[in-house]
């Protein structure tokens, strides 16, 4: 789940936009006639007295190797202790994500009038967003999508955004509050814990359904086929289980979970463990998708539904921010073509807000990018590139597999 802990030291507020009725005043030095007005951390009077302290203690020079050694010992001790809070680990430093707290009894569903919260960074939410298009339930469960705020909890405000045609944050449609966890609170008998999304709700009771989201895309797989605009789907369907199940249980500790073990190591022992066990799972779907479209074969299921939402945010966040440098997502052909594929499905690509994931990342994950920079998208993951020809139809591939065993 995307939690609290991981939204924690998070979010730049947006800068304030300037009054049209703002002026400036009148540049007299001839010197400043042609420079341009910056707004950056220079104008900052705090800054400012430092660089001009430090000015004065040494000059052009660097700072002496006393105050450098002091620095990094004090931003490494702060770091971990930022870290510890951000994302617990076990004592060699390995990422162990926290369970969901709210499962969902399929043995007796929710009847109700439901409400799904989702974020749009994250990609366990993901999940749902996509399951919902595709069986055409967005008329049937509203969404109310929060952003991440500036105490590092998810809120509820809205953003423009210039791609009309994508979802976008917004307010909360189902209780008016401002933040997830005020929605949490309202739970009978209160609430402590994370707050966390997806999270499905039951407007009637106000209750908390569910918050783990393999529960809730499989609820809307199959548990909600009587109000579902595309019934006939089946993302899970009898004959497949146990091969999806089995695709599951190698892509969540490895890949799904296996960026996050990355990104959030505290030692290098457990760093270098989590990418090899994620470049090697890579490496062996890119193999396997050489000869076929989906994960089980020509059916779309769960499974692919799963992997997409890790593979989508792969070279525009997790290469970079969480440090899967080995090798980007567009340098396996087989992976992604797969990911084109799925995000040409009709509705996937609508569900997919790469601007939103960036800034959800970059912007939040303070303890990973201390600057709050935001980098330029890489070109492959722009939506011209994911447009593309994927060619990854069945006698496509067919002729690929005979390609590679007569070489």
């Amino acid at each position: 789940m995307y939690s609290t802990h991981v939204s924690s030291f998070n979010s730049i507020p947006f800068p304030p936009s300037k009054s049209k009725n703002q002026t400036h005043p009148k540049i007299l030095h001839p010197k400043l006639c042609n420079s341009t007005p910056k707004m950056s951390l220079n104008n900052n009077p705090n800054t400012n007295l430092i660089k001009t302290i430090t000015k004065l203690l040494w000059g052009s020079s660097l700072p002496p190797q006393l105050l450098i050694s002091t620095v990094r010992s004090t931003w490494s001790s702060t770091w971990q202790l930022m870290m510890s809070q951000l994302a617990p680990s076990d004592p060699t430093g390995s990422y162990t994500r926290p369970t969901s707290q709210f499962r969902l009894n399929f043995k007796s569903p929710p009847k109700k009038q439901l409400h799904l919260y989702v974020g749009l960074p994250c990609p366990w939410a993901h999940r749902t967003l996509i399951v919902l298009a595709l069986k055409g339930l967005e008329d049937s469960i509203p969404v109310s999508i929060a952003s991440p705020g500036i105490d590092g909890s998810w809120e509820f405000r809205i953003l423009p955004d210039p791609d009309k045609e994508k979802l976008v944050p917004c307010l909360d449609k189902a209780n008016r509050c401002k933040t997830l966890r005020e929605v949490y609170n309202l739970t009978r008998g209160g609430y402590s814990g994370r707050s966390t999304v997806p999270m499905l709700w039951d407007v009637e009771n106000k209750e908390v359904v569910c918050n783990e989201s393999y529960d809730i895309i499989e609820f809307f797989n199959s548990g909600l086929n009587r109000i579902a605009g595309n019934p006939e789907l089946d993302l899970s369907p009898p004959a497949l289980k146990d091969e999806i199940k089995k695709w599951n249980d190698i892509i969540y500790p490895n890949v799904n979970n296996g960026v996050y073990r990355c990104g959030f190591a505290q030692s290098q022992e457990a760093y270098d463990k989590a990418a090899e066990g994620l470049f090697k799972t890579l490496e062996m779907l890119e193999d396997h998708l050489g000869e076929s479209r989906y994960l089980c074969g020509e059916v779309l299921t769960l499974a692919d539904v799963c992997l997409f939402t890790t593979l989508i945010r792969f070279d525009v966040v997790y290469n970079v921010l969480f440090k899967c440098t080995k090798k980007k997502l567009i340098e396996f052909p087989n992976l992604h073509g797969y990911l084109r594929d799925i995000y040409q499905t009709p509705k996937v690509a609508e569900t997919c807000n790469m601007g939103q994931i960036m800034e959800g990342y970059y912007k939040i994950l303070f303890p990973l990018n201390p600057g709050g920079i935001n980098p330029i998208m890489p070109s492959g993951c722009e939506d011209e590139v994911l447009s593309k020809p994927h060619n990854r139809d069945s006698s496509s591939l067919g002729a690929k597999v005979v390609q590679h065993s007569v070489s």
